[in-house]
């Protein structure tokens, strides 16, 4: 890979294949993509073109069939199943439509889990400062709003200080006004926090937020936009 500090995340010549019996499916052909520091970026793609399976990849979430995927320099399809366990812990933070929240536990304990599976997390109150819910520690995820809970969730997710936060559209289950706000609340953390966002989304709209778009069409990657002028997520509206 060639030096450049600035590039986080590199693929060359990716491909994925699924094989189930007899039947072989492409999903993925000769993906070549760039993503640097502290990008938003946005995976944008009709259903079934693959931007998912482009998203588990980056994330060290699904094994590419072909090419080459790095993270930070390092070359992750190379990593045996410790080491892509251990990137996966520490380096990549992942938000996904439905929350997935413990229902048994509190806002509080639902972002501790992150240390009880071993990880070295910040405090659960200052995650739960930076999403707008300290005040929601002792709640349980019935007893908050949809949006309420997918903050949660974003706070479990950087909880543990990731380099890398993948998001599943992460707005999907929301209303307009509420998605607004975990759109401000992902472009923030890569305009104030320095994190690389990566974000699959069908909705086009969102591609203005975007410091760069890359749109997937028939399992490859059809065009890298680059958005010198995002706008604020606060201004958007679907």
């Amino acid at each position: 890979m060639e030096e450049n500090t600035n590039i986080l995340i590199k693929l060359n010549s990716v491909g994925k294949i699924y094989r189930t019996g007899q039947i072989v499916y492409e999903a993925l052909h000769d993906v070549n993509v760039e993503i640097m520091e502290g990008e938003l970026v946005v995976i944008l793609g009709p259903s079934g073109s693959g931007k998912s399976t482009l998203l588990n990849m980056v994330g060290g979430l699904d094994a590419a069939t072909s090419g080459h995927i790095y993270f930070g320099g390092e070359e992750i399809t190379a990593f045996d199943d410790r080491r892509l366990g251990q990137f996966r812990a520490k380096d990549v933070g992942i938000i996904f439509q439905f929350y997935n929240l413990v229902p048994s536990l509190t806002a509080y304990e639902n972002v501790d889990l992150m240390r009880d599976l071993g990880m070295d997390i910040m405090d659960p109150l200052d995650a739960l400062d930076l999403v707008g819910l300290k005040s929601k520690k002792d709640n349980f995820p019935s007893q908050m709003s949809g949006g309420q809970q997918q903050r949660i969730a974003i706070a479990r997710a950087i909880a543990k200080r990731p380099r890398l936060l993948l998001c599943d559209e992460p707005t999907g289950a929301l209303d307009t006004n509420t998605g607004r706000e975990v759109l401000k609340l992902l472009q923030d953390q890569s305009r104030v926090e320095g994190r690389t966002v990566v974000m699959v989304t069908h909705n086009s709209l969102f591609a203005e937020i975007a410091d760069k778009v890359i749109l997937v069409k028939n399992g490859t990657v059809e065009e890298v936009v680059v958005n010198d002028t995002p706008k604020d997520a606060l201004e958007l509206n679907w």
